[in-house]
């Protein structure tokens, strides 16, 4: 079954495409095959919107703008990929989170944990043709989960060895790790988000530090580095979610941070996260801090395991997420759960995603 995967993280990069085809099997080598991969970056102006919309004082009528804007851009972002629309018979389409808070919070007398994904589903069926399946998180969270990590049902496929045990590393504008213990379960799968990962470093050194080039010219302010590494929720249990809701503009200006220190931050908290893992023999680093030469310097000196990257798996480094989305899809076409309660905290493993329908016949399996 050939499936695509649409994906815009927190970073706010542009939109992650991958197109797979899966057979019987889920493993790489064995039941995918990859058969393209792009990202379409955002037009600045759009870029500005979302971070506009996001954790921010707004009106309606620009999320709704938004959200069938970003419907058009995730439909074309598909296209560009080369691939005949004719082919690909359903689409996984995360969107793009604008509001995540994995915890509840008193809410008009009630205990509320919610989360908003934009990129209109209806209209990426509309435009391509093709089944869409789409708002994959709140039906974790329906089921007392933090609708995330969702990215260990992949890693688990991916990276499970019968000897060695492996952290998956996806190093977003959120940094997350999945534990996947030698010869690994599912119920066995630890994840959650290690704290920030791309999301300050880009704010304080826009639009990005290529290779982490102004942090190692830089110097670490030392007594802020301890005061925000005694936040509390780098010593939490997982598991734990976390977003720009913690780490956007208010932390940016609130803390009054550095390109040297925000780096030291995202690594030294990686670092912590990894650290209570100490079997660990290999960690495998995906997201666009892989592209940081500095980070994944740093990341290499604090941990004890093998550090490398999803490449070394023939797995690009911006596409694993994007392939999450599409195999989530496929789950769900067939009536299977994608979450997995230890890494999200649900009660029990629920069917994820809202369906809109295409105006191709129904695909095949």
């Amino acid at each position: 079954m050939r499936v695509a995967g649409l994906i815009s993280g927190t970073s706010l990069d542009g939109i992650d495409v991958a197109v797979i085809d899966i057979g019987d099997g889920i493993h790489i080598g064995d039941g995918i095959q990859v058969v393209a991969t792009t990202t379409v970056p955002y037009p600045p102006e759009v870029r500005a919107a979302i971070l506009s919309v996001s954790n921010a004082a707004t009106h309606t009528s620009t999320i709704a703008r938004l959200n069938f804007l970003l419907g058009e851009l995730f439909a074309e972002a598909l296209q560009k990929t080369g691939v005949p629309m004719e082919t690909i018979q359903l689409i996984g389409s995360h969107g793009q989170t604008i509001f995540h808070e994995g915890e509840p919070v008193e809410f008009l007398g009630r205990k509320i944990a919610s989360t908003l994904q934009i990129g209109e589903a209806a209209v990426i069926a509309e435009r391509t043709g093709i089944q869409t399946i789409a708002d994959f998180r709140p039906s974790d969270m329906a089921a007392g989960g933090k609708g995330a990590p969702l990215a260990p049902f992949l890693d688990l496929e991916l990276f499970r060895h019968p000897e060695n045990a492996r952290i998956a590393l996806n190093i977003g504008g959120i940094a997350n790790i999945t534990v996947i213990p030698a010869n690994a379960k599912p119920e066995d799968v630890i994840a959650f988000d290690t704290g920030p990962g791309n999301m300050v470093m880009d704010a304080v050194a826009p639009p990005f530090d290529r290779d982490g080039e102004r942090a190692r010219a830089g110097k670490v302010n030392t007594p802020l580095l301890e005061r925000l590494l005694a936040d509390p929720y780098y010593r939490r249990q997982p598991p734990k979610s976390c977003g720009r809701e913690q780490y956007g503009d208010d932390f940016v200006l609130a803390s009054n941070i550095d390109i040297a220190t925000a780096t030291e931050l995202t690594a030294l908290t990686i670092g912590m996260a990894i650290a209570r893992y100490p079997g660990t023999r290999e960690v495998i680093v995906s997201g666009g801090g892989a592209h940081n030469g500095y980070l994944m310097e740093r990341l290499s000196a604090l941990v004890r395991a093998r550090v490398t990257t999803t490449a070394e798996f023939g797995i690009g480094v911006d596409s694993k997420e994007a392939i999450l989305f599409a195999l989530l899809a496929y789950q769900t076409f067939h009536g299977r759960a994608g979450n997995i309660p230890t890494a999200t905290g649900a009660r029990k493993p629920v069917i994820l995603g809202k369906i809109s329908h295409g105006t191709s016949p129904k695909p095949g399996t």
